[in-house]
């Protein structure tokens, strides 16, 4: 990706969150400059990746196969200085923009509609070596026990929410016709390191071009 595509999005993302009435921590529009003055005070920030995160997963093509995220609290597994147990965060997701497949070693997620348009997500449970099992798929949407055939599309609508425990393959859009959608996520303590085993070969952190000085930081740039 270039970097003028990602400072892009990035404005295109503001614009969106506020029309969705959600605010975003100050730290959230430090400038590079900004970062260079801030000191141990905020290594928070820097050792659990909170900010801005964009990722085309390697497709080379943002608008079909991409996310763009904002973590605004996570807690850390690879260091006791942290002792939150949970994270957050929120997302954007296009009309037909894909995540695709993949699920999490350790951490069970809620995903929220918080506004916009509607998800789908595609559920499967996983097999011990990695691939999609043919078992009934048991899931909760705000607090309504499901059992579902694995491959079902699940939609949320706004104010919808759907639980997303260790081990269960999902994959999710935005709606076609529907809009823009703005998601929170609720979790457990996030690592993008090593606890997202994806259905297939994929970069979590894309490759940044760079054509122009960067808007904000992402947060694997601290």
């Amino acid at each position: 990706m270039k970097r003028s595509e990602v400072n892009k999005l990035m404005k295109e993302a503001v614009e969106f969150i506020e029309k969705m009435h959600f605010k975003l921590p100050p730290f959230a529009f430090w400038s590079f400059n900004d970062w260079e003055t801030k000191g141990s005070e905020y290594d928070e920030i820097r050792d659990n990746l909170l900010g801005w995160d964009i990722t085309d997963f390697g497709s080379g093509n943002f608008r079909n196969e991409g996310l763009l995220l904002f973590t605004i609290r996570n807690g850390n597994l690879k260091n006791n200085k942290y002792k939150k147990s949970y994270a957050e965060k929120i997302l954007i997701v296009e009309e037909e923009q894909v995540t695709p497949f993949h699920f999490h070693w350790n951490k069970m997620e809620d995903i929220i509609n918080r506004g916009g348009g509607n998800l789908l997500v595609k559920v499967y449970n996983s097999t011990k070596d990695g691939g999609f099992a043919s078992t009934p798929v048991q899931v909760s949407m705000d607090g309504k026990a499901l059992t579902v055939e694995p491959g079902t599309i699940l939609r949320l609508t706004p104010g919808e929410s759907i639980t997303l425990p260790v081990g269960m393959y999902h994959k999710f859009w935005g709606e076609k016709g529907t809009g823009k959608v703005l998601l929170g996520e609720v979790s457990m303590v996030n690592d993008d390191f090593s606890d997202n085993r994806f259905l297939g070969i994929y970069e979590r952190f894309s490759e940044l071009e760079e054509d122009e000085t960067p808007l904000y930081l992402l947060a694997n740039e601290y």
